[in-house]
């Protein structure tokens, strides 16, 4: 009898034939389905009118006010006087007497070079911009509105004009014309007044010389006009990064301590109710399952605003995180050693203590680490709905929509912590687990 006259092996053949045409179908269908779901998406999320809608000119001038800064050349067209500030706050504006740089005081008249031939004119008889490409651009504001002129033609694109206002905005910087005030945006590179305010001694101080004065006893003036910099306030700004670690710690160590003798209760080695372990494991699964952030709105309903709402949240999403992974890691125990310390004479709690713990002291340190680790980053997100620590400054930053140079700030202050905890997390760890 041959092989192919053999029942048994025809029938092999064409289980196997199908099992395979299956195998096919299953791996063609896998791509077939994320290409629907892909499509599903883009039609669901209107991606293409979102692309549609962005704007590539905004984009260009959030990204430039990350790194550069703007100077308000600001005239009052009733009074006629001009001030100078650094992002138009009062805690940046130039002292009586002073003016930037660019700008020319002759008499009654401030003439404002925005560089590459770009000239804005404050005079008596109205404000004036010298637009090289386009022509002059002139108008009157009063009490009728603002009467400007343009060149012939139809307006550009960046020209936004009407009876009441008038704004010009180009690659040289911005001019705003209102009924009562002309404003002029001189933007520059750079973090302006970082280091110190405009009345401080210290301002425009090189290198040498500020280290001459400190050599010369002027230290701690020099710290205390840095520290207390009422632009960029890098006092409030380093307490805030150690609130943001202080609801990380809190949150993350205040959950390991409440979980540790809870995992007990729902590991299946140490508690043999049934009913017992699956009540413990379903408030493990309600805590992690509701979000920090929900729990962060809930508490700052029932306690207010602050920090250590913050904790709490953290607190209670982490206990659930936790409770389950101990429990998991005490199943996994080996009980080998448990037995061996019983065979001593020693008492249950002596049991866990020198059977148990030292074999997921290891586990437990690793997951409570990187949590902290994470949770460091998480606190920034949670402190801007608490009310507390960096987050809270980063988004007073956002909602001014004027200080991104400040959000740049905060956003790299908030990674170099990320990145400073990550290395002591790490040397913690080989501290206590490898013992280098």
């Amino acid at each position: 009898m041959t092989l192919a006259a053999d029942p048994a092996a025809l029938d092999l053949r064409t289980q196997a034939t199908a099992l395979m045409r299956r195998k096919r179908i299953g791996s063609m269908m896998l791509p077939v389905g994320v290409l629907v779901y892909l499509v599903y998406a883009l039609i669901s999320f209107d991606v293409l009118g979102l692309l549609g809608r962005a704007s590539t000119e905004n984009a260009a001038t959030l990204l430039s006010d990350t790194w550069s800064y703007k100077t308000h050349v600001t005239r009052d067209n009733r009074s006629g006087a001009v001030s100078y500030a650094v992002e138009g706050e009062r805690k940046g504006e130039y002292p009586e007497g002073m003016h930037p740089d660019f700008v020319t005081e002759d008499g009654e008249t401030t003439i404002t070079d925005l560089g590459d031939g770009h000239i804005v004119t404050f005079s008596p008889d109205g404000v004036s911009y010298d637009i090289p490409g386009y022509g002059l651009v002139t108008a009157n504001p009063g009490r009728s509105g603002v009467q400007a002129t343009f060149p012939e033609g139809d307006l550009p694109d960046w020209i936004n004009a009407s009876g009441n206002r008038v704004a010009i905005t180009t690659d040289a910087g911005r001019l705003t014309i209102t009924r009562n005030r002309s404003e002029v945006f001189h933007y520059s590179a750079g973090w302006e007044l970082f280091f110190f305010t405009l009345d401080s001694p210290y301002h425009g101080m090189g290198v040498a010389d500020l280290a001459s004065r400190a050599m010369g006893g002027e230290t701690s003036q020099i710290f205390d006009d840095f520290w207390n910099n009422t632009m960029w306030r890098h006092g409030d700004v380093a307490w805030a990064l150690v609130e943001t670690v202080l609801m990380a710690f809190l949150g993350t160590f205040g959950a390991a301590i409440v979980a540790l003798p809870l995992a007990f209760l729902a590991a299946r080695n140490f508690t043999p109710l049934k009913v017992v372990r699956f009540g413990f494991r379903r408030v493990f699964d309600f805590l992690r399952g509701t979000d920090a952030l929900i729990w962060t709105v809930v508490l700052s309903r029932a306690f207010g605003p602050g920090p250590l709402t913050g904790a709490l949240a953290i607190l209670l999403t982490d206990t659930g995180s936790f409770g389950k992974m101990f429990s998991e890691a005490l199943e996994n125990t080996d009980g080998k050693q448990i037995e061996g310390i019983a065979s001593t004479g020693a008492k249950p709690v002596q049991r866990y203590r020198f059977g148990v713990i030292p074999q997921v002291t290891p586990v437990f340190l690793s997951q409570i680490l990187y949590f902290f680790e994470s949770n460091t980053r998480s606190a920034t997100i949670i402190g801007a709905i608490t009310g507390g620590g960096i987050g809270l400054l980063l988004t007073q930053a956002m909602i001014t929509q004027k200080d991104w140079e400040e959000v740049s700030y905060y956003i790299i202050l908030v990674i170099a912590l990320v990145f400073a905890m990550d290395s002591f997390s790490g040397w913690l760890r080989r501290k206590l687990i490898k013992g280098d």
